[in-house]
């Protein structure tokens, strides 16, 4: 079985799939150790690690050697979140998935947000791109690549619930895999969207939105936590360090 049927089989199987999330191969081989069956890679840690913001502000070829790295050294399947794909146009994004699928990840996500600027992809525009992206996966090699369809509407509108099940129906219908929803927290809407979208559902953890068991017993088949770790140990890292230089005294690098 190779990584793309395993990832597979993790994202549908009768338990939840707690998916950690890496920003370079340190984080990745770490998560990897302490026995996490997949990875994540996230954008955001990515971006912050070499000094930039999220956004696609990293050129992606850099980005994608990182990917690689991360890919090439661990055993378990990954999964590349390329944000909306690095360009506008549905061609490049297309390339640009492939690319990713040819450095050895078995999924990825593509979010349906624009980044130049506020707002999103209308559903047909997304859906077409969704469609032509599994299209390309499945004529390259990469039947069963696993598409997770990033929905932005909790970021973005005030009333979320009925535009996220239009787009994830159609988004499925569009051949995506999973859908991930994050900013979703209401467990009402979890299950309405649960209960109406015939694909597994990811969520984002939150502050109060963070127990694996509790989202389990809801259906939720995914469950990550994005920058949310990079953020710690850059916050740690800051705080020791300005301990370091304050106090000019080391002795704090070797407490317990």
């Amino acid at each position: 079985m190779n990584k793309i049927q395993i990832f597979n089989e993790l994202n549908t199987s009768d338990d939840l799939l707690f998916l950690g999330n890496a920003w370079d191969l340190l984080s990745a081989l770490t998560l990897e150790k302490v026995g996490f069956k997949a990875i994540g890679t996230t954008s955001w840690g990515i971006a912050n690690s070499i000094g930039l913001a999220d956004g696609e502000l990293i050129d992606f070829d850099r980005h994608l050697r990182i990917i690689k790295s991360i890919a090439e050294n661990v055993n378990i399947p990954v999964s590349a979140d390329i944000e909306a794909g690095y360009s506008e146009d549905i061609k490049t994004i297309v390339y640009n998935v492939l690319r990713t699928a040819d450095v050895g990840v078995a999924g990825i996500n593509i979010e349906d947000s624009f980044k130049s600027h506020k707002g999103l992809k209308s559903i047909s525009q997304h859906s077409k791109l969704i469609s032509e992206i599994r299209t390309a996966l499945d004529n390259n090699g990469f039947q069963d690549f696993y598409i997770n369809a990033r929905i932005d509407t909790y970021f973005q509108l005030e009333h979320p619930l009925i535009d996220t099940l239009n787009r994830a129906k159609a988004y499925v219908e569009s051949g995506t895999s999973g859908i991930f929803v994050p900013g979703l927290k209401n467990e009402h809407e979890i299950k309405e969207i649960i209960l109406h979208v015939d694909a597994p559902l990811n969520i984002l953890s939150l502050p109060g939105l963070t127990n694996c068991n509790k989202l389990k017993e809801l259906g939720v088949k995914r469950f990550s936590f994005g920058n949310a770790l990079s953020d710690m140990i850059i916050s740690y890292l800051e705080k020791t360090v300005e301990q370091l230089i304050e106090g000019k005294d080391t002795s704090i690098l070797y407490e317990a």
